[in-house]
């Protein structure tokens, strides 16, 4: 290398000045060399050192002005003991392919050692022999801390068990782990550039709003949970995500540059099912326990019963029938006749609110062949009827529940049977509107559990009365 290319030193002028081409390179590869993040020094053949940039004089307090045309790092930057093996590790890259790795401590100028890692490699002359060595080196613990940085990205892009995905400041996903791109029902490619509303169909909004606000303020305090539906290829999947999210800056950039989001998840459906259950069911089990002793101050059978009917339901539908069978005996399914029911009690029609009896005149309720409640009492057993999808119009829905002389806002009708002594004595009807889901089999068991309650008080009704 010659003399004229050593960071610290000026051209030699020719006949007719200076060497303009020679200084213009020469500044270039000072400018690249003191823009390094690395500290980089570089040797000739003979063990000078020609290069040494700003960040080695950081590191190590020497400037280019002191460390350029030394011989070697004996006696300055190394102690004269080590000094031998240093060098000859360090000029073993001029005989060795590829890069060299190595550890040694250094001296700074103020007395002080620093262990730093190096990457050495051969410099190969015009005629292709080596004619010196660059080396590296950066204080062992930064470059530690920098590997542990790169391998823990990769571990989360690749071997995590929970969602990783990176999403770019137009909230976008840019990075996807395998994880997330099974929870997202696409392969890691698929996903990547599309909207977010291509991939859920409910819960963007609150999605984006989160990575919108970490944009712009940083990461939240806690992790949130975010309910999701999501679009496969065997229809909508509803999930719960628990999520965390942290703003990604560039780290090159004087100021904060955001580069978008990092978004981890983790899949918490089932859990939280389990939680909601669980507190679904202690409801319902207080509100059973707290029916039962309201009924138990009722001297009326039938108030009792109405009183059960209320309590049944706070959270569980928007309105309640009760209906008896036509002289209370026990139905025979074989018969030729058909059943018949009288109302007892019900929620008024207008808008949901506490039951009333609606008195004893005795006329059947016209109900059709196969309606709901009928099959009810034919089967001894559960019935759940509704109007269809969510896409059903207003109007069918409407058309649905009035041909079954139900509300006009219902959409979900759930009957359960009233047995009592081996007996069937009616039914009853728990009814949801347009806005709430269908009854499920979970339901299906609360309304039974409800309905030998209604049918003990109307039992003890009867028999008083057939004292």
């Amino acid at each position: 290398m010659s003399a004229s290319r050593r960071s610290g030193t000026t051209d030699e002028l020719g006949p007719d000045g200076p060497e303009q081409p020679d200084r213009d390179g020469a500044d270039l590869l000072a400018a690249l060399l003191d823009g390094m993040d690395a500290a980089l020094c570089a040797f000739d053949a003979d063990g000078v050192v020609t290069h040494w940039n700003r960040e080695a004089e950081r590191i190590l307090g020497w400037s280019a002005a002191e460390a350029v045309g030394r011989q070697g790092f004996a006696g300055w930057a190394v102690r004269s003991a080590d000094a031998g093996e240093v060098e000859d590790r360090l000029l073993s890259a001029m005989r060795a392919p590829g890069r060299q790795v190595h550890e040694f401590a250094l001296l700074t100028k103020d007395g002080g050692r620093v262990l730093v890692r190096t990457q050495s490699a051969a410099v190969r002359g015009p005629d292709g022999k080596p004619a010196g060595v660059y080396c590296a080196f950066s204080e062992v613990h930064a470059q530690i801390d920098l590997e542990r940085s790169i391998a823990l990205s990769e571990a989360l892009l690749e071997d995590a068990s929970w969602g990783v995905v990176l999403v770019d400041a137009d909230l976008r996903p840019a990075v996807v782990n395998a994880h997330a791109a099974r929870a997202l029902g696409a392969g890691r490619t698929a996903v990547l550039g599309r909207p977010l509303g291509d991939l859920l169909t409910q819960g963007v909004e609150e999605l984006e709003n989160a990575l919108t606000h970490v944009l712009a303020e940083g990461a939240p305090p806690a992790p949130a949970e975010v309910w999701v539906r999501l679009r496969t290829p065997e229809g909508e999947r509803r999930r719960c995500w628990r999520s965390g999210f942290v703003r990604l800056a560039s780290p090159l950039a004087e100021e904060p540059v955001p580069l978008g989001v990092g978004w981890l998840f983790q899949d918490i459906t089932e859990s939280k099912q389990a939680e909601q259950e669980a507190a679904l069911l202690r409801f319902r089990t207080n509100q059973l326990h707290r029916a039962a002793r309201a009924a138990a101050e009722c001297e009326d059978p039938a108030e009792a019963a109405v009183v059960h009917l209320d309590f049944a339901l706070a959270g569980f539908a928007d309105h309640a029938l009760i209906d008896r069978v036509v002289g209370g005996a026990a139905v025979d399914t074989d018969a030729a006749e058909p059943v018949r029911l009288v109302r007892v009690a019900a929620t008024p029609s207008g808008a949901p609110g506490p039951s009333v009896p609606t008195g004893t005149s005795g006329m059947p309720v016209r109900y059709g062949e196969g309606h709901p409640a009928v099959q009810c009492v034919e089967r001894a057993g559960s019935v759940r009827a509704s109007a269809g999808a969510r896409a059903v119009a207003a109007e069918q829905v409407r058309q649905w529940a009035t041909a079954r002389q139900w509300p006009a806002d219902t959409a979900h009708g759930l009957c359960a049977v009233l047995r009592s002594r081996g007996r069937t004595l009616g039914v009853v009807t728990f009814l949801r509107g347009t806005g709430r889901s269908a009854f499920e089999r979970s339901d299906a068991m609360y309304a039974e559990d409800v309905a030998v309650r209604i049918a003990t008080a109307l039992d003890l009704g009867g028999a008083l009365g057939e004292r």
